[in-house]
This record gives structure tokens, sequence and C-alpha cells, in this order.
């Protein structure tokens, strides 16, 4: 008979001690619950003990190994959004597009480990009133929407991944800095039927050449590192206050989903890269200063390099309307809510009909008014 094989620290679970019965994360607290007896345990935590990891290493063939896990995956087959299998899944839905998974097609994968969480804040009761207000005030909207907005399984808690990047930035130079000046310049006007000469303001650019160079930290550059094929998640809602990260634990993942990062490492550093670049541009302009600035070249380097993958929670409430599919997202941390919305033909057309009734109306009543003087 063969050795059961030892789960992975994402995939263990915590029973109750009076009951037995999984414990489950309490949003806003640092406490694994039960639900059914109330038993509470608090999560050991220690502020700001992540780890920065250092990014060659894992940047090459095998440097992830170091620091990385197998843990249960089912991919979605409709999105291909890759979730962390849990025991206690009540249905086995994908959360971005509501597709049915299949059990069987869970499969085993190695993903380096999250080093820190923003863990949930919101309870997904909370959550679901908030999604609730939000579509009781859509104009337009079909029933279904508003039948849907009313049964709580349809809004799943999501741990979603992503990567932040550090670096020591360093870049040298060349550009112009531009000073606004004013003249005055004479223009030709009508006024009561006479042509006058009056004057007017224009601004004009004095160019000077520039050149230097700037450095700085660029501290938890964040990206994203998850693609689906449908629900991305809007910039609205990703906006994590990340000064409260806390030291990855599996126990903040109880009862809710997690989903493996699909965009690798190094394509997360090439687009981390690029934001660097962005907030360099910024910084040589901010350098340059005067008014305006024109960057002729700039030469960047990054040095001591770290990453961390992290999990960051957003509720989401997916709905499938004609063969459309919408997602409705809610921030797990500060409540920000964004999303898509169908809007009801029939409704529409009523309203509609009802205006051109009432207009129709009016004019006959008028008319008969007239007749009747």
């Amino acid at each position: 008979m063969e050795a059961a094989q030892p789960k992975s620290k994402s995939e263990l679970k915590k029973a109750c001690i009076n009951c037995g019965a999984e414990l489950l994360y309490a949003p806003g607290t640092t406490e694994l619950q039960c639900e059914y007896c109330g038993h509470s345990e608090t999560i050991a935590t220690e502020e700001n003990s992540f780890e920065e990891l250092e990014l060659r290493p894992y940047l090459e063939e095998l440097g992830h190994l170091s620091h990385s896990e197998v843990i249960s995956l089912i991919q979605c087959k409709n999105c291909g959004a890759n979730q962390h299998i849990e025991e206690t899944y009540k249905s086995l839905h994908c959360v971005y597009c509501s597709m049915p998974l299949i059990i069987e097609d869970q499969q085993k994968e190695a993903w380096i480990l999250p080093g820190a969480i923003v863990p949930f804040q919101l309870t997904k009761e909370k959550a679901h009133t908030i999604f609730k207000a939000w579509v009781k005030k859509l104009w337009f909207a079909p029933n279904k929407l508003q039948k849907a907005a009313l049964d709580p399984q349809f809004t799943k808690g999501l741990y979603v991944p992503y990567w932040t990047f550090d670096a020591q930035l360093f870049a040298t130079y060349t550009g112009q800095r531009g000073d606004y000046y004013y003249v005055s310049v004479p223009y030709t006007t009508t006024v009561n039927g006479k042509t006058v000469t009056r004057m007017r303001q224009e601004r004009r650019t004095r160019w000077s050449p520039a050149s230097g160079s700037i450095s700085g930290f660029v501290d938890d550059t964040l990206i994203k590192a998850s693609q689906q094929k449908s629900g991305r998640i809007p910039n609205k809602i990703a906006r994590w206050n990340l000064k409260e990260l806390q030291a990855f634990d599996s126990s903040f993942l109880a009862g809710f989903v997690t989903e493996k990062y699909t965009i690798p490492l190094k394509e997360g550093h090439i687009e981390s890269n690029k934001e660097a670049k962005r907030i360099a541009h910024n910084w040589v302009c901010r350098d340059i200063g005067g008014d305006t600035q024109r960057v002729s070249s700039m030469n960047m380097k990054l040095t001591d390099e770290t990453f961390k993958h992290i999990l960051l929670p957003i509720y989401i409430s997916a709905y499938n309307f004609k063969g459309k599919q919408y997602n409705f997202f809610v921030n797990g941390q500060t409540g920000t809510l964004s999303g898509q919305r169908p809007y009801s033909f029939w409704k529409i057309f009523f309203l509609v009909v009802g205006i051109i009734a009432a207009i129709v109306l009016i004019i006959f009543l008028i008319d008969l008014a007239d007749k009747q003087q």
C-alpha cells in the first residue's frame, strides 16, 4: 500500500478542536473561526516579516525551485484561470466565468511560494450587500440579474496573484528644459463695424540644454501575474494598500479560492522594467525642472533587484446573459466595486412605448379640448 503524499503548506487545513469541522479565515481579523460551533484560534503573524527574494537566481532555469512547492489546481477550460483546489468547495465552478469545473481534471503544479498576502478585510456577506445595493441602482437591468444578486452563491472570494519588484534605480540623461514666457502680439478685430487693433499675450517656450543623473529606490512595483480570456480585473478596483501586506500564512486562504499565476516571473520582470522606465522618465523630468521638458536620451540601470509573489483579495460575481459573460468585482480590502452590466431590451422597449403612448394621449386630449371649445 502506497504511503499518502504529504500536503504542501498551502494545502494544509486546520480542524476545530471542538467539533472537527474545518476552521475558516474570518475577514478583517487574524483569526480562524469554526462556522459550526463558533470556536476561534489566532493566526500567529509577525509584522513586516515577509522575505524579499533575490531576483536573478529565479530568472535562471531552475532557480525558482529553491522556494517553491507543489499544489493542486484545476484549470478552467473556458477562460484559462488556474484555481487552487480545496476539499470544502461547495460548488466546482470557475470564479471568473462560472463554467463547471471537473474535479477529475485537477493536477499538481509547482509554484513559487507566496511571500506575502493582504488578507480579506470584508466578509462575503458585506461584499454581497455592496453588490446588491449597486444592482438595485441600475436602470433597465434584466430581472435575472436582480435574481442573481439575491443569491450569495454567485459571489465568491478570490486571492489574485501579483508580482512585486524592488530595485535601486540609476539613470543618466540628456534633454532640454523649457521655460514659458509671454509676448504681446497685435491682432485686428471688428467693433461696431470698425476694424480695430488690439494686443494679446501669447505663450512661448525658451529651450535650454539639460543633462544629469537621477537615482532612487523603486518600491513594490505591482505587476499582475494572471491572465484569462475573460473576466479581467478592472483598474478601478485593482488598488490595494500594500502597507497592510502580511507574511504569507496558508491560514488566510481557508474558505477562499486561490488563483495560481499564469504570467511567468520572467514576463512579469519585463513588465516591471517598463514601469521602472516610466518612473525614471518622471524623475528625469522633475530633475530637469522648468515648465516643460524634452528627454532626448536616458540610460537606466537597475541593481539589487528583488521580488515577491503576493496574493491580493477580491470578490467576484460571474453572470451570463444571452450568451455574454458579465463580471462584477468588489475589492476585498477597500470595498470598491466595478462591473459590467447587461440591459433589458424589453424594459427599454416598454418604456419607449409608454412614452410614445403618453405623448399621443396628451395630443389627443389637447385636440379634444380644442374641439369642445
